[in-house]
């Protein structure tokens, strides 16, 4: 079985939570039909063999870029012009995303990279906050009751989906205080790099791009071994 055929139903099946604190919606864009079938074309493609990936494993998904187009940190631009999956999405632009698909272009482009690689995260529906991206740590009360979910997929995503154990990249540092938590709790990953989150780095660090870039490729090209 492929790593796309593990990665597919884990995704398009996740359940929805219960009703959430302080007014947080969460939505799993796989569900509807354009990001659903985006994903699987996309999965098709880049997740065809049966190896184990290396994951880089973000907060939980936005609005403009997986939450459009199925795919972690890919928005509509991205997903046609660097891998070749035509859309009729709107040609918005999202700044992870940018950032990402830098780093995919200086590892070789995408058939190079998700040989070896997974973009996910550790929650993987869409969070909003009157309308807005919010985070699952923003939150304590939605940190908490989001965790046994969080747990949970961290643990399928090893066990059934197939990520590689020897190493994890975390992106964002305040998203590796719960992973490396979770991970000395579960034992899942024998080392996870932390790098800081592509969206700070576009926000705050964006006269350090190339630099920035250089420092992710250099993780992951260690981290590959």
């Amino acid at each position: 079985m492929s790593f796309a055929d593990r990665l597919l139903p884990f995704l398009t099946e996740f359940p929805p939570p219960l009703p959430l604190p302080d007014g947080v919606q969460a939505f799993s864009p796989y569900q509807e039909n354009t990001p659903r079938e985006l994903l699987s074309r996309f999965a098709q493609q880049y997740y065809s063999g049966d190896q184990p990936r290396v994951a880089l494993l973000g907060i939980n998904p936005g609005r403009l870029g997986n939450g459009r187009t199925g795919i972690a940190f890919t928005d509509p631009v991205a997903l046609q012009d660097a891998c070749g999956i035509a859309n009729a999405l709107p040609r918005q632009r999202e700044p992870s995303s940018q950032f990402v698909y830098e780093v995919v272009a200086a590892l070789g482009g995408p058939t190079a990279f998700y040989q070896d690689f997974f973009l996910g995260s550790l929650y993987p529906l869409v969070l909003l906050k009157n309308g807005l991206n919010y985070n699952y740590y923003d939150s304590p009360a939605l940190q908490t009751a989001l965790l046994p979910a969080i747990r949970d997929g961290l643990q399928r995503q090893v066990h059934e989906v197939g990520l590689a154990r020897h190493a994890a990249v975390c992106l964002g540092r305040r998203n590796a205080l719960l992973l490396h938590r979770l991970n000395e709790e579960l034992q899942l990953f024998r080392r996870i790099e932390v790098l800081d989150h592509p969206r700070y780095l576009m926000q705050y660090k964006r006269r350090q791009l190339i630099e920035n870039v250089a420092r992710y490729v250099e993780v992951l090209d260690d981290v590959r071994r």
